[in-house]
């Protein structure tokens, strides 16, 4: 009978991906939602935070995992607290 090598890291790298795929898409809503609720375009978020439309745009899809700076400055673009921003 062949052995069969199971590699737990492997999996723990694919649970992790998806477990951060799932905060990231979550936060993406979230930034939407918070930008909608104030009547933003995406471009007047960019201009108001002062960051590249298409990092606006790719962070409320989920598709970048923003850096401390750049929700700081999604925080202030949008006149709410950081924790609001991420909310839970």
């Amino acid at each position: 009978m062949p052995k069969i090598n199971f590699n737990i890291n492997a999996t723990l790298v694919v649970m992790n991906n998806l477990r951060n795929q799932e905060t990231l898409t979550n936060f993406g809503d979230r930034l939407k939602t918070l930008r909608t609720k104030k009547g933003f375009t995406l471009e007047q978020l960019a201009f108001e935070a002062d960051i590249e439309l298409s990092q606006v745009h790719r962070a409320e899809k989920g598709k970048i995992n923003p850096t401390l700076t750049t929700l700081i400055a999604l925080a202030k673009g949008l006149g709410v607290s950081l924790a609001d921003l991420v909310g839970e």
